[in-house]
């Protein structure tokens, strides 16, 4: 009987506790801040490597799909990191959480796709002078191959040559990619 007793007088505290009002808000490890668990920095750019990608509303498989991204090497940027998990941002603007390995360091982007009008000259060199050898549309996924802070070397089906930097979603302004 005291068994039971004490039982029940724990249960009491433990509810007058995270009844009372001096309760306290939990917040789960994985809000609290942008910490790289991988050492890399943050932010980041990173492409998807499976063709099929659920992003989630937080990090693990018990939270519930966003949405699912149906195309691989599409470029995303890590924004935070929990254990196998990253925090991601699209080109929309649009954040979510999707396991590391369905992420590729391989570094790709997308062409305008603020502007859905903005058409992009690929030059033969990075320089405006320079022939034009093809003709982007808004929201082409190319390989970077390298970028100067103000010309990337991108190349894609059918097309390779040196873009502006600042019409690409996917490297940052001024970065150098090797």
């Amino acid at each position: 009987m005291r068994r039971f007793a004490a039982l029940g007088l724990a249960a009491l505290v433990a509810a007058g506790g995270a009844l009372g009002a001096g309760s306290v808000a939990v917040t789960p490890a994985w809000a609290a801040g942008n910490v790289s668990v991988t050492g890399l920095p943050l932010p980041r750019f990173v492409s998807l490597k499976a063709s099929r990608v659920n992003v989630r509303v937080g990090p693990g498989n018990g939270y519930s799909t966003k949405w699912i991204f149906v195309r691989s090497g599409l470029p995303v940027e890590v924004i935070q990191e929990f254990e196998n998990w990253r925090r991601i941002r699209d080109s929309n603007g649009e954040e979510g959480w999707v396991y590391w390995s369905l992420l590729s360091g391989k570094r790709t982007a997308l062409v305008s796709p603020w502007d859905d009008a903005k058409q992009v000259p690929l030059h033969y060199a990075a320089d405006d002078q320079a022939s034009v050898v093809a003709i982007l549309d808004p929201n082409v996924v190319a390989e970077v191959e390298s970028c100067d802070g103000k010309w990337c070397k991108i190349r894609g089906k059918g097309f390779r040559g040196y873009a502006h930097q600042d019409s690409l979603w996917g490297v940052y302004p001024d970065e150098t990619v090797k």
